[in-house]
């Protein structure tokens, strides 16, 4: 399976590039920043170099162009400010989106964020609001698409080491999940067409991940 990961090089990323390499798929990373390339390459991974902030999404499809899968990871990270969190979060993911249209390749997984409900709190800080606004518009662009999207909405990032065990399901309390932990539960989303239009949340918990996902598919057949 070849999958192209915007983002590349995020934590996320190299993991989903490790796991995927191990498992002898072929994961594509793209990266901002040249010097980056390296890394990827020691996950397992064929770095191409492309700013989604200023690529059209004609040069987007021309990497997607024969991929099985693609997968949004990118994000504009801490200590950004306002105008990345747009640019990134949500303008570079629709322009991924749309990219996997114009290049045919139809299985697209997006990260978004636990808590979405929470953008419009004022006490919540401005700038994190205008990031929780751009992953909810990134959703919506997404759903509206004819794509085979499963959109993932980790709780709260840490770099512990993972421990196979989640909790994932439409909704699920606030909590934390290794980033490692969230790469795992990408390779299974990836491998499971009947996840197909879920919006799913993520945090750590008592299930095995490829248990969890049987469950949630049970879970959301039965509704």
């Amino acid at each position: 399976m070849r999958v192209v990961i915007a983002g590349g090089h995020g934590k996320i990323a190299l993991y989903l590039e490790r796991f995927l390499s191990t498992r002898g798929d072929e994961p594509v990373g793209l990266i901002r920043n040249p010097a980056q390339a390296d890394d990827l390459r020691e996950a397992g991974a064929e770095p191409v170099v492309l700013d989604l902030e200023k690529a059209s999404a004609e040069d987007v499809a021309a990497v997607l162009a024969g991929a099985d899968a693609a997968v949004f990871a990118a994000g504009a990270g801490p200590g950004s400010g306002i105008e990345r969190k747009d640019t990134v979060d949500r303008a570079a993911a629709v322009l991924f989106a749309e990219a996997a249209e114009i290049a045919g390749v139809r299985r697209v997984i997006q990260i978004s964020s636990y808590g979405l409900d929470r953008a419009d709190d004022q006490s919540v800080d401005e700038v994190f609001r205008t990031y929780l606004k751009a992953k909810a518009a990134a959703e919506d662009d997404l759903r509206s698409r004819d794509l085979d999207w499963t959109i993932l909405r980790p709780a709260h990032l840490t770099d512990e080491p993972a421990t196979g065990l989640v909790n994932l399901d439409l909704h699920v309390p606030p909590g934390k999940i290794p980033r490692e932990e969230v790469a795992a539960v990408l390779v299974g989303l990836l491998g499971d067409d009947d996840t197909i239009g879920l919006t799913l949340e993520l945090a750590k918990g008592p299930t095995p991940i490829d248990i969890a996902i049987t469950q949630v598919k049970a879970s959301t057949r039965s509704k």
